[in-house]
């Protein structure tokens, strides 16, 4: 890894706020020796500023091209080798444009975590960077980036070894959405008929969130409120539930084929994966002693799924599969190769 390459390099860092993930990427960076200047991407991060960006961002243009120029005058008279933007949801073009103008040599680089199909404005600033890359390997393809799928943090590696007492055979946490939980309804219904211990954890933001989506998204009607939780689980929670489980749950969203954080959380975390994404066979990483695929439709698991230890996989994946492996190939690399098998 060329860790030693961010050593003194001025950084300018743009993301959403994701379960504080944002947080961990600043630190990672100056923890490898780069100075971070971090802005939220977004001017605003309440339920009506993300929900109106989302269905109507035209509505909403003004706040943001205020906030961009605000922006720009603060860091106008300073110097950033990197521009990094994770999503590019909101970012306008005419920002991007100055900073050139302002620091030709900054390098600029996307990444998004998003399919294009959830957030089309990439679309309008894509070719305003210089390394682009997406977690899809479709949209990888089809706008010409470069495919990086996700990371795992460091917490995941104190976990991979445990000894701890594992109280459940499975897990699920995730934000409720879609079909997830029909899903995991059926899939819970199948452990307990076979005496496996289980545990789920549906997020969302607050009521008044739920019952919009109960008049927008009809799969909603299916989730029980009594099941919801209104509390965001932190790093540290998402850790501790993974280290007393066997096996992981992933139910990732039915327009994204690109792998969710879960998949890399439980390589971080040597851990079995039971995933929806059909994809994840394509992977280099993939073998069906950890990974086991079921279709959305028609659930069929396996008993014996559940017996067999964890294989792990090589040395050099698992640390590209790291978040310093990850920033590693963002900042300065090209890996595309080597996480698809040959044969796709």
């Amino acid at each position: 890894m060329n860790q030693n390459k961010f050593f003194g390099k001025k950084i300018l860092f743009f993301s959403v706020q994701t379960f504080d993930l944002e947080k961990k990427i600043q630190a990672k960076l100056e923890e490898l020796g780069a100075t971070v200047l971090y802005f939220d991407e977004r001017p605003a991060n309440s339920i009506w500023a993300k929900g109106i960006i989302r269905v109507k961002k035209s509505w909403y243009q003004c706040k943001i091209d205020r906030y961009y120029h605000k922006v720009f005058e603060h860091i106008k008279n300073q110097h950033f080798d990197y521009l990094l933007v994770n999503k590019g949801e909101v970012m306008p073009a005419f920002f991007l444009e100055k900073l050139t103008q302002q620091m030709p040599d900054c390098i600029k680089i996307f990444y998004t975590w998003d399919s294009f199909k959830n957030n089309r404005h990439p679309e309008k600033i894509i070719d305003l960077f210089d390394r682009k890359f997406s977690f899809d390997a479709e949209d990888a393809a089809a706008y010409g980036l470069n495919f990086r799928p996700l990371f795992f943090l460091d917490d995941y590696r104190k976990i991979r070894n445990s000894c701890t007492n594992k109280k459940f055979d499975l897990i699920f946490l995730g934000t409720a959405h879609s079909d997830r939980y029909r899903i995991t309804r059926e899939v819970n219904d199948w452990c307990l008929s076979k005496g496996l211990r289980t545990y789920y954890y549906y997020y969302i933001p607050n009521k008044i969130v739920y019952y919009l989506k109960r008049k927008l998204d009809k799969t909603f009607l299916q989730f029980d409120i009594k099941k919801l939780s209104f509390k965001s689980l932190s790093a540290s929670d998402i850790v501790r539930w993974y280290d007393e489980s066997n096996v992981i749950l992933d139910v990732n969203h039915p327009s994204q084929s690109g792998l969710t954080l879960r998949v890399f959380e439980a390589i971080g975390a040597g851990k079995k994966l039971i995933t929806t994404n059909q994809e994840v066979i394509k992977y280099s990483f993939y073998n069906p002693v950890n990974i086991f695929i079921i279709d959305r439709k028609n659930i069929v698991l396996n008993e014996g799924f559940f017996m067999n230890d964890y294989q792990e996989i090589s040395m050099d994946l698992y640390e590209r599969a790291s978040l310093t492996g990850w920033l590693n190939c963002l900042f300065f690399e090209k890996e595309s190769n080597i996480w698809i098998n040959d044969r796709f």
